[in-house]
């Protein structure tokens, strides 16, 4: 019997096993199984090393997503690069690390119009924040501006970038009147911490907001950024690009985008 599982910490929240459960009923693989794990930075070798061949794949998610480069067989050049992986599939010679973040990022800004912008702020310094530095270097911006709430804790983005051969201006501070001018924001942190981006007053209804929250939403900087005019992008959005893949990754098999979507959206509205 097949099985895979999001790993994380908390995880209560997590809509992944709605994505990947949806793929499988309409793949027909009614023996495939995928569940949401608690599992924090000290548990993560001990539960991978004790998985056996019935384990398939795994999705990672926060704090696991640097980590879990340590811990794998293989790493692709991708999440290599960004210094973060999502995703874990099991080889015959072991674990292979990889990152769909990237490529969930990429559909989200190039569905909703974005194409090659001329600016872009990211938000935030964890491993997400890295994936949209690569997402971004996709579609051509290798100098966005990244605001941070803590310049101490930047050491791995700017490896990051590095890696990437992009050059980000680093500032301290995420109200900085240039997030509100760009033509694509991504904001990357926590719920609640973003708030005070709802608050600011520099507003002018120029540009697309991806809030990779998806928990509780409308988030409250999605509401001000539609209200002054602004095009919004969910972390849904994101969610369903990155599981997509996962999903093609551990089946084999062509994800069924149509059904997980409807199935991601059907469970959000019911929070």
């Amino acid at each position: 019997m097949p099985r895979a599982a999001v790993l994380g910490s908390p995880i209560g929240h997590s809509l992944s096993p709605v994505l990947h459960l949806a793929a499988y009923d309409a793949l027909g693989l009614p023996d495939w199984r995928y569940q949401a794990v608690d599992c924090d930075e000290h548990r993560l070798l001990p539960f991978v090393s004790a998985l056996d061949r019935e384990w398939v794949g795994l999705s990672l998610t926060m704090p696991l997503k640097r980590l879990v480069l340590e811990l794998a067989d293989e790493v692709s050049p991708l999440a290599a690069a960004v210094g973060a992986a999502n995703t874990l599939i099991r080889h015959a010679d072991g674990w292979f690390a990889d990152n769909t973040d990237v490529g969930g990022i990429v559909d989200v800004l190039r569905e909703s119009g974005v194409s090659s912008p001329g600016s872009a702020v990211v938000v935030g310094a964890g491993g997400t924040a890295q994936a949209a530095l690569a997402a971004l270097r996709e579609l051509g911006m290798v100098e966005p501006v990244v605001l941070v709430r803590d310049l101490a804790r930047t050491a791995e983005l700017r490896a990051a970038a590095s890696r990437l051969d992009v050059r980000p201006q680093i500032q301290e501070g995420i109200t900085d009147p240039a997030a509100y001018k760009a033509d694509v924001l991504i904001s990357t942190i926590p719920a609640g911490a973003a708030d005070q981006l709802a608050r600011a007053p520099q507003w002018n209804g120029h540009g697309l907001l991806l809030d990779a929250v998806y928990d509780r939403w409308p988030t409250p900087i999605a509401v001000t950024a539609a209200a002054c005019g602004w095009r919004i992008a969910s972390g849904l959005d994101m969610l369903l690009g990155q599981a997509v893949r996962q999903v093609t990754a551990m089946t084999g098999l062509p994800a069924p985008v149509a059904a997980m979507r409807a199935a991601l959206y059907a469970a959000a509205a019911g929070r």
